[in-house]
């Protein structure tokens, strides 16, 4: 079944009719416009996106929990039907405790699928009713990573291409 977004292309919605929502999780560190671009096409696609800002304290993030969650908010607060939230659990536990019924994984390259293959895979044994859903960003942003932006923020080159200018600014005070 499907219904219509605001902007008239199909929703999903689940065999009883209810609307779909989907789990976008990841550290975003900072987001990118590749990030963007995967909220904005899922957000045609279901009812909610709930963009998750993972807490996750070993990748020594950049920016704070808080922070991220902030950039992004700003980002991405015109996108209808789209939350950003922070969390700091085991992820199927949060998309249960949202309702949501999907996981959304972003696929830049053929790199990223055994990783996210063994991820999905782990995630189906824990709860079997969270489907995993994979996306590929349009092609003009297979090659931006959050970590590539930060690197090169922090040795002074120009990251306006490949995030929001709230990001540049976020970087530029950040990193110097």
């Amino acid at each position: 079944m499907n219904q219509r977004s605001p902007t008239g292309n199909p929703r999903s919605t689940a065999a009883n009719g209810k609307a779909i929502t989907a789990i976008y999780p990841g550290t975003f560190d900072p987001i990118t416009l590749g990030h963007t671009d995967l909220v904005q096409r899922a957000a045609r696609m279901f009812e909610r996106v709930i963009v998750a800002v993972a807490a996750n304290p070993t990748k020594k993030p950049a920016f704070s929990l808080e922070e991220r969650v902030q950039l992004a908010r700003t980002v991405l607060g015109n996108v209808p039907g789209v939350e950003v939230c922070g969390f700091d659990s085991l992820l199927v536990h949060f998309t249960r405790a949202r309702g949501a019924q999907v996981i959304l994984r972003g696929l830049r390259a053929v790199s990223d699928f055994e990783f996210e293959f063994q991820l999905a895979g782990m995630n189906r044994k824990l709860d079997a009713d969270i489907e995993t859903v994979f996306m590929m960003p349009a092609e003009q942003y297979y090659y931006i990573s959050s970590s590539l932006v930060r690197e090169i923020a922090a040795l002074g080159g120009d990251v306006s291409e490949f995030v929001h200018p709230a990001v540049v600014t976020a970087l530029r005070e950040r990193l110097g």
